[in-house]
């Protein structure tokens, strides 16, 4: 009897909740990326966490497994030419807000968590987590889809402009690239608007 009275299944209440995330906010040349993420319930969680906490090897095998087994995913960029003309926050917002409705031509998102302090505008709400990547694992999820992305993006750089080594730095303000700069001036991804700090601490990427 009670199945003939309320027979809308469980399921049918359950929020779809989307996670986004971006990478490359910090270094001196290439685009940022974004990725947005939703997970079905049964995701392996234990192989998620902060894409910077995980090595390379542990990042792409989690990146196979997202990119295998999340309910819906994509991935967008944005360039360094978008980045000069506007600035890295609104660029970084725009990466992911184009990954959120790419998620949404697939499936039917109640609600965007977002990694950090700001958000983009949606007609569905969104809501920003500081230290989101750390805490809530579709955040965690687009982190790594993100970083993985963009540093096989500035490996393909690499190729094309090995003089800078952004295979080894990724465009991060390292000793390498601030030398590698003062070289040969600007590579065509540089971002022409962020400004050196000629200081020895560079030498760490700056995240």
């Amino acid at each position: 009897m009670e199945e003939e009275l309320f027979p809308i299944s469980e399921q049918e209440f359950e929020v779809c909740i989307a996670g986004c995330d971006e990478a490359g906010r910090g270094p001196l040349a290439g685009p940022v990326v974004a990725a947005c993420v939703v997970l079905p319930r049964d995701f392996p969680f234990e192989i998620l966490d902060d894409s910077k906490k995980l090595t390379e090897k542990e990042r792409l095998s989690a990146e196979a497994t997202i990119r295998r087994l999340a309910t819906a995913y994509a991935i967008s960029s944005v360039s360094h030419k978008t980045i000069d003309e506007t600035d890295i926050l609104r660029s970084s917002l725009l990466a992911m807000a184009r990954s959120l409705e790419k998620v949404r031509r697939t499936v039917k998102v109640d609600l965007v968590l977002v990694d950090g302090n700001r958000t983009f505008d949606s007609d569905i709400p969104v809501k920003a987590i500081v230290k989101g990547d750390s805490k809530i694992p579709e955040i965690m999820a687009a982190s790594i889809l993100a970083k993985t992305e963009r540093d096989r993006l500035m490996r393909l750089a690499d190729r094309k402009w090995p003089q800078y080594g952004y295979a080894e730095h990724k465009g991060y303000p390292t000793r390498k690239h601030i030398a590698a700069l003062e070289a040969y001036g600007p590579s065509p991804i540089e971002r022409k608007t962020f400004h050196l700090k000629k200081k020895e601490e560079d030498a760490t990427p700056l995240l």
